[in-house]
């Protein structure tokens, strides 16, 4: 896998999300002012059930104060962390949205656990779909899609410029690697996947989707690099081998308990962010379905 050597350096501003420990990018072209956002967060009380637009209205608010002009919103895969802002931007600014093209895949499984009647394996909720070596611009910059399955048999790496967006496939070096045990994710996938990202040049900058702090590092980061991650990176760093991978992934994955908002987030996520359609009477619900998560 190879960039240009003069790629363009994308303008990159990370939004932390302190519940649900995401960042969401607003990537801009220095040179037109066009800009994405990748990975919107929509707020949610889970004890209230109910959604705000906090996080949407900052970012917002910092594209229109730097005179940036929106073109799109880019997911990285179908979060089970949190909810999808994609919509709610979509529907005030009619911006495309854009996933990863296995994400049916994802609406299958989950659309059937919900039954969700209104999402249809054809993934229209979403305006553009993507497929392994995908290609788009915003502005001037070029933007090409790496298909990073292992997480979800969904994840994308959109490579903008010089740098890369992972979502979940990897964490900043101290933290390690994406979990694999969600429906249709594999260790081996994953850890194949990130070797399509460490292939990228040494100095591509890489942003990832969430952080966490450790023992050690007591300030959330999201900015990285290959080098980095190829040096440093707890699970794959210094040339571990994919079955040390595998087993050691395995091994803490078993371990895990299911995220907090996995339920809400999934059958918001897999309508691109849109809530469910109102029951006969005029409500919209959310569904648990019991007894269905290992």
């Amino acid at each position: 896998m190879t960039l240009h050597s003069s790629a363009i350096r994308p303008d990159v501003t990370g939004f932390f999300d302190d519940a649900t420990n995401t960042v969401t990018y607003v990537v801009a072209d220095p040179a037109t002012g066009d800009a994405a956002i990748i990975d919107p967060v929509l707020d949610y009380d889970a004890a209230a059930a109910r959604t705000s637009t906090r996080s949407i209205e900052r970012v917002l608010e910092y594209i229109k104060d730097r005179g940036l002009k929106l073109v799109r919103v880019l997911e990285t895969h179908a979060h089970a962390d949190h909810l999808t802002g994609a919509d709610e931007i979509r529907n005030r600014t009619g911006v495309p949205i854009g996933i990863g093209r296995e994400i049916t895949k994802v609406q299958k499984v989950f659309g059937t656990l919900f039954d969700a009647h209104d999402v249809t394996p054809d993934a229209v909720v979403f305006d553009e779909t993507y497929a392994d070596g995908d290609r788009f611009s915003i502005g001037s910059l070029q933007a090409q899609v790496l298909h990073t399955p292992g997480h979800t048999p969904a994840c994308v790496t959109y490579v903008i410029g010089d740098s890369a967006f992972v979502g979940d496939t990897l964490f900043m070096p101290d933290f390690g690697t994406a979990r694999c045990d969600f429906p249709g994710g594999d260790a081996r996938t994953l850890y194949r996947s990130i070797q399509k990202i460490l292939s990228l040049p040494d100095s591509t900058r890489i942003f990832v989707g969430h952080d966490y702090l450790t023992a050690q590092r007591k300030e959330f980061k999201w900015e990285t690099t290959v080098e980095a991650q190829k040096r440093d990176n707890i699970h794959v760093g210094q040339g571990r081998s994919e079955d040390e991978f595998v087993a050691l992934r395995e091994a803490r994955d078993a371990g895990l308990s299911a995220p907090k908002l996995i339920l809400p987030a999934l059958q918001i996520n897999i309508r691109a962010g849109a809530l469910p359609p109102a029951e006969a009477n005029g409500k919209q619900f959310l569904k648990l379905p019991l007894n269905q998560l290992s």
